[in-house]
C-alpha cells in the first residue's frame, strides 16, 4: 500500500513572506502526523526561501515518522545531512532562479559525484533516494550508484491537458516503475500531484510512497493542515 510523506516547504514560505516567525513548520508536521502521515519532506535549498537550518535540525529532534531531505549534491548540503542524519535524503537537482524544482537529477552525468554522496550517506545509516524523470538510463545510473530508492519526477504528467497526452505520460511511469523494480530500487514519486490528479496515480501498484506539498499546503490555509492530510491519505488509499 502506497503511503503518503507531506512536503511542508510552503508552510515556511508563509513565514518567510514576512520574516516571521510563523506559522512554524514544526507545528505543520505535528499535525501531519496525527493525520496519519507516512513522512515529512522538507527541501533545505542553497538559498534558503524556505526552510532553514533550524527547522531541519528541530524536525530532525520531533518527528516521529519518516523525515525525509531533499537537497542537491554540493559539499555543504552533503555535510548537513551527515550531521542530520535523516531517515532519508532525496537528491534533487536545484537552480537559484526556479520556483520550484525543474526537472529531474541527471544521475547519468553526475554519476561519479553521486557514488561517493551515496556511499557517505550510507555510513551515516541513512537512505539514499534520486528524484528522477521516469527514464530507463537515469533508473539504472541510480541503482548502479547504490541508491535505495528512485523518486518518479510526476510533473509532466500533472501538467499534461488531454487524455491522450495523460494516459501517455502514466504509461511512462508504469514503465520507470518497472524499471526501477527490476533493478532493485524501492519505487516513490511526486512533483506536481494534487487532489484533483492524484487517483490515476494512486491507482499504480508499486508506487511506494508520494511526496506532496504545494497542493496540501494550499488547502490547509482553508482547513487546516490536519484536514488537508486527511483529505490526501483518503485519495491515495
Amino acid at each position: 500500500m502506497a503511503v503518503l510523506n507531506v512536503n511542508i516547504d510552503h508552510v515556511a514560505t508563509i513565514r518567510q513572506a514576512r520574516l516571521a516567525d510563523e506559522p512554524d513548520p514544526v507545528w505543520a508536521a505535528a499535525q501531519c502526523e496525527l493525520a496519519g502521515a507516512n513522512g515529512i519532506t522538507v527541501h533545505l535549498r542553497e538559498d534558503r526561501r524556505h526552510i532553514c537550518d533550524r527547522d531541519v535540525e528541530v524536525l530532525k529532534q520531533t518527528v516521529a515518522c519518516k523525515f525525509n531531505l531533499e537537497m542537491c549534491l554540493s559539499e555543504p548540503m552533503v555535510k548537513i545531512a551527515e550531521r542530520i542524519r535523516p531517515d532519508q535524503v532525496t537528491l534533487v537537482p536545484e537552480k537559484r532562479e526556479e520556483l520550484t524544482t525543474e526537472g529531474g537529477l541527471d544521475c547519468v552525468k553526475h554519476k561519479k559525484r553521486l557514488a561517493q554522496v551515496v556511499q557517505r550517506m550510507h555510513k551515516k545509516g541513512i537512505l539514499v533516494s534520486t528524484f528522477i524523470v521516469p527514464d530507463p538510463d537515469q533508473i539504472v545510473a541510480s541503482a548502479d550508484t547504490g541508491c535505495d530508492a528512485i523518486e518518479l519526477h510526476t510533473g509532466m504528467y500533472a501538467n499534461a491537458s488531454t487524455p491522450r497526452t495523460i494516459q501517455r505520460r502514466i504509461n511512462e511511469l508504469i514503465k520507470g516503475r518497472d524499471c526501477g523494480t527490476e533493478h532493485g530500487l524501492i519505487v516513490h514519486a511526486g512533483h506536481g500531484l494534487t487532489y484533483r490528479n492524484i487517483e490515476p496515480i494512486a491507482a499504480i501498484d508499486g508506487l511506494c510512497e508520494f511526496n506532496i506539498g504545494h497542493s496540501i499546503v494550499s488547502r490547509a490555509v482553508l482547513v487546516g493542515m490536519r484536514e488537508a492530510t486527511e483529505l490526501m491519505i483518503a485519495l491515495i488509499y
